[in-house]
This record gives C-alpha cells, structure tokens and sequence, in this order.
C-alpha cells in the first residue's frame, strides 16, 4: 500500500540477531541494521527506525506508513513465555490436544518426547454440550456448567481463555454463547474462540492453533499498543500495519485479534521481495534464499507464486522433525526454515564430525567475533577468518569485530579436536552450513514434486550473498541474484506486500453432489468477512481476490489445494473443478485415480490490495567495472592458503558492470562473494547478478 502526497514508506523486521529497517522516500531506499534487543524488542526498533531517519534527513511527519513484522510471537511460542491459559472443550474431550495424532513421529527412540500442550490438563476444562459434524446440536448447551468454571478461572489467575467445541467449525453458536456468558462474569479475560481463529476441521489442529492465539495474545497486545503509543509520542500520526504469515499486510487491531498469523512475518516478507525481483528480471522458476543471523530460509517461486500453505510447525522439540511441534492452520508461505544463520554455533561430536546449529549465539552474546562475551564459534566467526567480512565495515560499522576472538573460538571448538589450523576449521565450518542449506533445499524441491535443476536463484539477507554461490554450486544453480538492499530484504518486502487477508471455512462437498448455490453463499460470506478486515487498512483502493479448494479423493486423508473460479460456480462447473484436480494432483503424484470420486472439505477466499506487477527490466550491454577499491585476503581451499582478491564497492558499481570471480563486492549490510566459477554484472536495476562460467557449468 502506497502512503498518499509521497511520503515515505518505513518498514521494520525484528530478527532474531538483527533489527532491520527499510526507509523508502522519493524513490530512494535507505536501510540500517541494529542489533536485537530481545529484553525489549521495541528499543531496537525505535533506535534503527531514528537511525534509518537521520540518514534519509526526514522527520516523524514525513512518514505515510510503517509496516512491522516480529519474531515476539514465535519466541513467545519457544520458550514458553506466554500467558496461563486455560482452554473449554467439549465434556468428554479434555485430552484431545494431548492426544495428539497417536503416533511416534520418531518411531525409534524410546526416549522420544512430544511437545507439551500450552494448555496443562487441570485448566482443560470441561461443558456440557455436543455438536454434529453438519452443526446441528445433539446435546444443548448446559450453560450452567458454564458459570461453574467461574471460580476455578478466577482461583488460577487465568489470563487468556480458549473455546474449542466439537465441531463449532460447522456451528460456533454453543462457542458464541460460552464466550457472551464469560464475558460478563470476567471481563478482563481475553478470549479466543477456535472457531473464529480457525474453522477448520480436524479438532487436535484447530484446538493447537486456538491455544496458541491465545497463549501468545495478552504478549502480543501489550508489545503492539506500547509500541503503537512509543510511535505516536515520538510523533508519528501514520498507520502502523503488521505483516503476516501469509504474505499480506493487516491494521494493528486485527494483528491483536489474531497475532498467531504472525508468526512467520519475517520470511514472508522475504518471499514477497523475491516473488517480486522474479517478475523484474522475468525469472519463471526461482528458489529464495533468505540467510541472517539465526536461520536460513528456503522457498520455492513459480511464476511470481511463492508456494504456499494452512499448515505450519512451531516449537519443535525435534527442531528438524515434522510432528514434533505444536501445529498451526494459519496461511503461509511455505519455505523450509533451518537453523543456518550467521549466529548458528558449530562445534564437533563424538564421531569427529563438524556440526552447525541449530543453537545459536542470538545477539546476546553474539558470535565470538563481536567480543560481547560469545566464546563459542559461529558461522560469522568462521567467515571473518575465511577473509569474507572486513572486521570495520560489519553491519555498516554498528558492530565492530575482532578477528582474534574468532579465531581462538574456532579454534578451540573445531580445529583443536581436528587438528585442523584456524582457516581451515573455519572452511569445514561453512561447508557444513552451505551443505545442510543445499539439503534441505533438494528435500523441500522433492517433497513438494518440484525440481530445482534451471531455477534462478535471488539471495538476501545479511548472511545470503556470503554463501549463495557456493550453495549455487552444490544445487546446480547458474545464475544467482542479489537485490539492492539485499541485508534488509525481509523488510523491504514488507514494502511491496499488498494489504491481505483470508479467511477459510469447513463445509463437505463432494463434486458427485455439487451444489452451486450453497458453495456461492459460502464463498459470499468469506468475501464479506475478509472485506470488513481489508477495508479497515485498505479504504477504497481496488482489491483482487483469490479463491481455493482443499481436495482429495474419497477416502483419502490428506488433501491438496486447488484454484476456483473468481465467478459465480454453476452446476456445470463440476467438469471444469475435476480437470484442475487433476491436474494439481498429476503434479504432485504423477498420476490420478480413475472412476474415483472426489470430495471437497475446506474452501479458502484471500482478498487483497492489488500487488503492482513489476515491469520487467531491459537488456543493457556490459561495461567494464570500475577500478577495485582494495583487495582483501580471501582463503583459497583448492590451494589451502589465502590469496588476494579484489574488492569492489557496490555503490560505485555502474549497471552492465562486470566482475570477474574470484572477487569480493562490499555494501552496507553485507557482503557478495563472487567465488571462482562465478562471474557478475551489475543490471539495469542495480541488481548484482552472478552467473556460472560456461566451462563451470554442469
């Protein structure tokens, strides 16, 4: 969304080593980068957003709109942080969210543990009441044993309150009610109804995600409002917009309503920054990579698509093992995230080998290079001794290095139990890290019946373009792209993300039965619920909507999303609905089943600002780059020795440009490594585009 009368744009993405802010005016894009401050979250934001003003000579007046994404709600997740929680079932159904699935999601440790729910079982409490699965009401609501768990709320100081029925997805009117009769006994309670946060079924992952709306509410609300009332006092009278998970951009008030949509806002905005830099530089099949200082995210982007999804993991117990988190049906865009960021700390097993993350040094400490009292050795340790970070220009000179630290860290904790020097503890360092990214790359492409072979690649992040061609390297990948601000890029996505929201319902259909009329008025009432949600932030600006299925055949158990027409549905629809069944599923499985029918179970409808397509950029002809400002050491590990290399500021860098690999090209945020089967060239957009030699391609 664009501010009216051309004032700026400010965005600002809390990590969870780095706060980051995109401030855009007039054309110009001015970026910072400050430490996280986790104890406070908002001093960093303050700080980088007065930092990020002061170079652009603009005040509080100036700014039209600030968009803000955070890590406060998963963190809350993590660790455990959030508010006691209490959660009212249905009578009979007090375990399901400790029930779980009923499975080992990890069948050979006999030592396995699940997530424990954030609910504990003496505040799961039960009402008597009972829903049909097509909302009808079996046993009425007792609302009786409602009032009776006054007291017990009260006694344990209960501060957020789900609701989560039986099938209150196909009727939420017992759910409605429960929260009208506690509403008026306790008033100072918040209240999520699993109806409303997801009206979804399947009751284990509807009863998770209203639990973790709730857990995480009272956090978020106060975080929000103070942060709201620090921007307002420091005179800024522009709207504060939140990014979600989704991909889209909603106002403070339903942010607060429904903060668990947030939890991935930082990698969405990522995927928004790369879906865009694929249409400029007419790139139809693209892998983001988004590296920074805890994590690494990866995500695929076909036609200016990211992949997306409703189901999402947090708090893993087993960090990289699906089942072993707390489950989400939230919309988001779907990237593998591991634990692969500058601040990842490696250190030896017992079988001598070298291991990277998933424990991070975070900002407090930090890496041992940053000598705020880190010891142990971290990604960022190994690149300072590789010679790919210049100690004085780190994060645009607001953190200054010492490379000695990093060296004796390395060195202790990798070299010492390998008998390997510093620079080469340090090479097995990055290996590793650049391999488990490689791997999770190629698994995520497989899983989701995608290939990575000819896609581009578009690195940001401040840890990206430091490993991107070598990642390249090991997925075949010949042309990597790094965009202009590519330290900040989660937060400059955050400027182009369209102001959103979807909404999903649970209704069975199956197409042997198809009815039109009562799949439009399902689709009238999406439309009208995430209209009133648009239009708080988005006005009278024009909107787009999308529409889609979660099909499967009949008897299956697991579904896949499927387009709908953006029109009213007739009954001779059906034929048009299978075929793109059909297809969705032939590109997953390869194949379909014949003479089976096919039902749907959950509709979804996102509207949205419309997201201005980017114009392509044009061809220029290639120029000779200018003159290298210095050349840096740069560790060789063909030769095993260090060897120098030219370095190249990106600012003086004209457009058609060209670099010759091995080089080294510096900016405020980061750095790009041009490794030696790379060339670049800078184009017509300023973006830095590296591309493999012919005699270094596969």
């Amino acid at each position: 969304m664009k501010p009216s009368s051309g004032r700026a744009r400010l965005a600002v993405d809390i990590g969870g080593t780095f706060t980051d802010v995109a401030l855009e005016h007039g054309g110009v894009l001015h970026t910072e980068k400050v430490l996280t401050t986790p104890r406070a979250p908002e001093k960093g934001v303050m700080e980088g957003i007065a930092a990020a003003m002061t170079a652009a000579g603009l005040s509080p007046a100036d700014v039209g709109i600030i968009v803000h994404g955070t890590t406060l709600a998963t963190n809350a997740l993590i660790e455990r942080r959030g508010a006691k929680t209490a959660l009212i079932v249905t009578e009979g159904f007090r375990d399901s969210v400790e029930m779980a699935y009923e499975n080992r999601f990890e069948q050979y440790d006999i030592y396995m543990q699940r997530p424990a729910p954030l609910v504990p079982r003496h505040l799961r409490l039960p009402v008597r009441e009972r829903m049909t699965a097509n909302g009808k009401a079996l046993i009425p609501l007792d609302e009786d044993s409602v009032l009776a768990l006054v007291p017990t709320l009260r006694e344990h100081g209960v501060e957020a309150l789900v609701i989560g029925l039986l099938h209150a997805y196909a009727n939420p009117a017992h759910e409605i009610r429960v929260e009208q009769l506690l509403k008026e006994a306790l008033p100072e309670l918040w209240i999520t109804r699993a109806s409303e946060v997801c009206p979804e079924i399947r009751e284990y992952e509807r009863q998770s995600t209203a639990c973790a709306n709730a857990y995480v509410q009272p956090v978020m609300a106060r975080y929000l409002t103070n942060l709201d009332k620090s921007l307002r006092a420091t005179g800024y009278d522009c709207p504060l917009f939140l990014m979600m998970s989704g991909g889209g951009i909603t106002t403070l008030e339903t942010a607060i309503a429904n903060p668990i949509r947030l939890v991935e806002s930082g990698p969405a905005g990522g995927a928004i920054l790369a879906s865009c830099i694929a249409a400029e530089c007419g790139l139809d099949e693209v892998v983001s990579f988004d590296m920074g200082g805890t994590t690494a995210k990866i995500c695929l982007i076909d036609d200016g698509r990211p992949q997306s999804s409703r189901t999402f993991e947090v708090a893993r117990v087993y960090r990289f093992m699906k089942g072993s988190g707390l489950p989400l049906r939230i919309p988001v865009i779907e990237m593998v995230e591991i634990g692969a960021g500058g601040g990842s700390i490696a250190a030896v097993d017992s079988l001598k080998r070298i291991t990277v993350g998933p424990k991070s040094a975070g900002s407090e400490p930090g890496p041992a290079c940053y000598d705020l009292g880190g010891t142990e050795p971290t990604v960022t340790d190994a690149d300072v001794v590789l010679g790919r970070i210049d100690p004085a220009g780190f994060a645009g000179g607001r953190v200054t290095m010492d490379p000695l630290k990093a060296e004796t860290a390395l060195s202790k904790g990798v070299g010492g139990p390998l008998d390997l020097s510093p620079a080469l503890a340090a090479f097995g360092v990055s290996e590793i890290v650049d391999e488990n990214m490689a791997n999770a790359a190629r698994v995520h492409a497989v899983e989701r019946g995608k290939n990575l072979d000819g896609r581009a690649m578009v690195a940001f992040g401040g840890a990206a373009p430091l490993h991107a061609a070598r990642l390249a390297e090991k997925l075949g990948v010949d042309r990597v792209v790094v965009p202009t601000g590519a330290g900040v890029g989660s937060a400059i996505g955050f400027l182009r993300a369209p102001i959103a929201y979807e909404v999903v319902r649970s209704r069975y259909m199956r197409l042997s039965a198809f009815d039109a009329d009562e799949a439009n008025a399902i689709l009238a009432a999406m439309h009208a619920e995430a209209e009133a949600v648009v239009r708080r932030g988005a006005g009278g600006a024009e909107t787009t909507e999308a529409r889609t299925a979660f099909m499967r055949y009949v008897g299956q158990g697991h579904e896949i999303t499927v387009d709908l027409p953006l029109r009213a549905l007739k009954p001779t629809d059906v034929a048009e609905i299978r075929e793109a069944f059909n297809r969705a599923y032939t590109t997953l499985y390869g194949r379909t089943i014949p003479n089976m029918d096919v039902e749907i179970l959950s509709w979804t409808l996102t509207l949205g600002t419309a997201l201005e397509v980017p114009t392509r950029s044009a061809e220029i002809g290639r120029l000779p780059a200018t003159e290298p400002v210095s050349k840096r050491r740069l560790f060789d590990p063909m030769r095993n020795e260090f060897g120098e290399v030219p370095v190249y500021r990106r600012d003086s860098l004209r457009p058609g440009a060209v670099i010759v690999g091995p080089a080294i090209i510096t900016e405020q945020q980061t750095t790009t490594i041009v490794t030696p089967a790379f060339d670049a060239y800078v184009d017509a957009l300023g973006y830095l585009v590296l591309y493999r030699r012919e005699q270094d391609r596969r």
